[in-house]
């Protein structure tokens, strides 16, 4: 037996191939493509974003549903920037489509350009101007011995749509919920008052659709200046904090029911918003939020602004993530499933 030929046997010509690097943001997975990925065309990432979804949803498929992923899989497509001083852009992608902007995947991307030479580095804090279909986001990644210890950046201005909103859901009767934006769409549910267990997956997760449903059914979403974003992305479901310094815990069932491990970014930034606008939180202050694993973002008003004539904040947002490994993946033709599925 020769397992050495493993290491060096190559798929024939007429496979596909991506190679993938794998990482994980507070426990939430993100698989970035480095190679193996056509030209996306646009000159804005609007544009590419439309692109990829007339075009290369089967290479979302691919890469982010089963035999390759999961449900819960969670991806981005690096590529050439699109605006001025940015260093380079990315398209998010999930078991659904492809997402507008991705909090725990601008921190896991920094850790990856940084940490695999994509882009240079050097000890302390290194700036990264990235390109999203929700706007410029700049991102901090702290470099200790050659490696990214932690990441903030500074995400897209976020803001409220409306609080104390309520929506009839079948199963759950009335419920009241707080819409914000923080580069993508969501309904805020208190959990407790609604008898909602934040550790039991088999619940968040019916609830997480049925709550999105009703919400995109009831009312029209419209960005005050994209219309690209207009739409719900996800449910945040939020209770107390397990570790009483923090101050809460989010659960996010987003795309078609799926949940993020982590306390997810963009949710921290509309949850920051939220907390300006009731006048709980102050320019400069900052909080801690918990997720579903455990994990933790740290999350802060850095500046106020206006999206259209909407008053907004500029948040920040903290944490940490890990590289799980480097992937070539392949897809056979013959395969009849090698295009992807998902049994939930």
């Amino acid at each position: 037996m020769d397992l050495a030929v493993a290491g060096s046997w190559t798929p024939p010509e007429h496979w596909t191939r991506f190679v993938v690097i794998d990482a994980h943001t507070g426990g939430e997975p993100f698989r970035l493509v480095v190679d193996g990925l056509p030209e996306i065309p646009g000159d804005s990432m609007g544009e590419r974003r439309r692109y990829a979804q007339r075009h290369l949803d089967h290479i979302r498929r691919i890469l982010m549903w089963e035999p390759r992923g999961h449900a819960d899989m969670y991806g981005g497509f690096l590529g050439s920037p699109t605006t001025p001083g940015a260093d380079l852009s990315v398209l998010f992608c999930h078991n659904d489509g492809f997402s507008t902007m991705c909090g725990h995947g601008v921190i896991a991307l920094t850790k990856v350009v940084f940490d695999l030479g994509i882009m240079p580095s050097r000890e302390g804090e290194n700036r990264l101007e990235i390109d999203t279909p929700a706007g410029r986001v700049t991102a901090y990644g702290r470099v200790r011995a050659g490696s990214v210890e932690a990441v903030r950046f500074r995400n897209v201005a976020s803001y409220v749509e409306e609080l104390d909103a309520r929506v009839e859901v079948p199963g759950l009767g009335e419920v009241r919920y707080d819409l914000a934006f923080g580069g993508a769409y969501y309904a805020y549910v208190d959990a407790e008052r609604h008898g909602i267990d934040l550790s039991r997956v088999d619940t968040l997760i019916p609830a997480g659709r049925a709550i999105k449903r009703a919400v995109s059914m009831q009312r029209r979403i419209d960005h005050p200046t994209d219309p690209d974003l207009g739409f719900l992305y996800g449910v945040v479901f939020v209770g107390p904090p397990r570790d009483r310094s923090h101050h809460s815990r989010h659960v996010c069932v987003f795309a078609d029911g799926e949940v993020d491990r982590s306390p997810t970014g963009t949710a921290v930034s509309g949850r920051l918003a939220i907390l300006y606008t009731r006048g709980s939180l102050g320019l400069g202050e900052a909080i801690s939020v918990e997720s579903i694993t455990g994990s933790v973002f740290d999350g802060r008003i850095v500046d106020v602004a206006t999206v259209g004539n909407e008053p907004a904040v500029v948040p920040e947002v903290a944490g940490a993530a890990h590289l799980v490994g480097r992937a070539e993946l392949w897809v056979d033709p013959s395969d009849p499933l090698g295009t992807g599925f998902l049994l939930r």
